[in-house]
């Protein structure tokens, strides 16, 4: 599993593992962890052009320390301050005495041009403006710097992740710098997992320098091996009852495809039967006749261990109600959740899988979309605490919260080709059908959009997927989990 820790904590490991090192120890191993990275990155160190962008902190100390061990290589390293002055002393004595030059942002590069010049022509950029505490996007004498290296000709690389981007929360307010790649240091920080800032990160590499951190992280990744531990397999003894009967409560006139791709599914989702209650019940059997239809309502269904209702559901307010009045875990999406009252979800004693995309989120706290969008970890801690249930927070970075508190979820796998209509009613039977096989919610929300998400690899493969598609690779990603 990937975890992820606030400032906070990686702050106080920090100090504690420095007390027990000798001063300075701890930031060499760190640029050593850097400086090999930029090595792998440029290939052939020896020639190579290499500028350092520095601020004030350690951050920039790491850069320059760094540097100089590029430079011992036959690299040709140049470090831009931004704040002389500040700039860490060790690191750059190291930086002189193995050869590297300084120049001063915005003045000369020392060979008749401009600052920007010299990071445009670079064959590697390392953003060592600023560290993890920054907040607010970047100052505005940096943003020239940060203009430069997105527009080099080599890669950018940031120290420890990029400037301008929060860590704790994955918010980019401001200009931040665009990374190829991020070279972390001791544990991944929550911005580097989060949208918007993970697209700033590019490719994340941990280097190892020893912190000891809690048991309980901020934000946790799950791996192929954490999902493989938690799918559910069939023993010898089971039955289709005993693997577990999950209810689909969805569909109308206007949008039957909605329930048939909730079925598809859930059949592809662990339990051992499908019951179906809506008006789509035609259109179910049509295309799935090993499907129980029933007419009736929820109250006359049969027997699940768990409810999926919403997709396609319309205005139907009594259904959403009723399952929601059931005494099994329930997963509520799309109209459900503009139907479900916040009172009646919160008085739940069974539990509750909310799973709505940005804009039904944005609706349910009543803010803005793009405030959801740009606050992805506040949205979805937000919500779980206000509903008092599980929160699935679909969208670029899908974000599983719980009420209780806790690692929040970041699901690692997924393309931007799911970002089609009817991937969320395919997600909602699948997790549902978790629920009904007897994961959590939160395992249930965090395993199916793994294993959704995988799917949608798999079924795209780099072209237009459609979501009957992706329900058609859920087999496929299972088995690759399982392999």
């Amino acid at each position: 599993m990937r975890s992820a820790y606030s400032v906070d904590t990686v702050r106080t490991a920090e100090r504690e593992l420095m007390a027990r090192l000798p001063e300075g120890a701890l930031m060499q191993r760190a640029a050593a962890g850097l400086a090999a990275a930029c090595a792998d990155l440029l290939g052939r160190v020896y020639g190579s052009r290499v500028v350092l962008l520095v601020g004030s902190g350690d951050n920039g100390g790491d850069a320059l320390y760094a540097g100089a061990r590029l430079a011992r290589r036959g690299a040709g390293v140049t470090a831009v301050l931004l704040a002389p002055e500040r700039a860490h002393a060790g690191g750059l004595a190291a930086l002189r005495r193995a050869g590297g030059r300084v120049v001063v942002a915005g003045g000369a590069d020392g060979a008749g041009g401009g600052v920007e010049e010299l990071v445009e022509r670079a064959d590697l950029v390392v953003d060592g403006i600023v560290g993890i505490g920054g907040k607010g996007g970047l100052r505005p004498d940096a943003v020239p710097l940060a203009a430069a290296a997105e527009r080099s000709r080599g890669a950018v690389v940031a120290v420890d992740l990029p400037s301008g981007v929060d860590a704790d929360t994955g918010e980019v307010r401001g200009v931040a710098v665009r990374a190829d790649l991020t070279v972390t240091f001791g544990t991944h920080k929550p911005g580097l997992l989060i949208d918007p800032a993970r697209e700033y990160a590019g490719s994340v590499r941990l280097v190892d320098i020893g912190l000891e951190l809690p048991a309980e992280p901020e934000l946790e990744a799950l791996q192929h091996a954490d999902v493989a531990r938690l799918l559910p397999v069939p023993r010898a003894e089971s039955d289709k009852y005993r693997r577990g009967v999950v209810g689909i409560a969805a569909g109308s006139a206007r949008y039957p495809g909605a329930a048939v791709l909730a079925v598809a599914g859930a059949l592809r989702g662990g339990a051992g039967a499908v019951r179906y209650v809506g008006p789509a019940g035609d259109a179910v059997l049509t295309r799935f006749p090993e499907t129980l239809v029933s007419d009736q309502g929820p109250k006359h269904a049969g027997r699940v261990q768990a409810w999926v209702v919403g997709p396609g559901a319309g205005d139907d307010a009594a259904t959403v109600g009723e399952v929601l009045a059931a005494d099994v875990p329930v997963l509520v999406d799309a109209d459900g959740l503009r139907l479900a009252e916040a009172g009646v979800v919160r008085a739940r004693r069974a539990p509750t899988l909310m799973t709505p995309h940005a804009g039904e989120a944005a609706a349910l706290l009543g803010v803005d979309r793009a405030e959801v969008e740009g606050g992805r970890l506040a949205a979805a801690r937000e919500l779980a605490g206000r509903y008092g249930a599980t929160v699935l927070l679909k969208g670029s970075t899908t974000l599983v919260a719980d009420s209780g508190g806790g690692a929040v979820r970041v699901n690692p796998t997924g393309t931007s080709w799911l970002a089609t209509a009817g991937s969320g009613d395919v997600l909602s039977g699948l997790a549902g059908s978790l629920l009904a096989a007897g994961l959590s919610t939160v395992d249930a929300g965090s395993v199916g959009a793994y294993v959704h998400g995988l799917a949608g690899r798999l079924a795209a493969d780099g072209a237009p997927v459609g979501a009957h598609d992706v329900a058609e690779a859920v087999p496929e990603a299972w088995r690759n989990v399982l392999g």
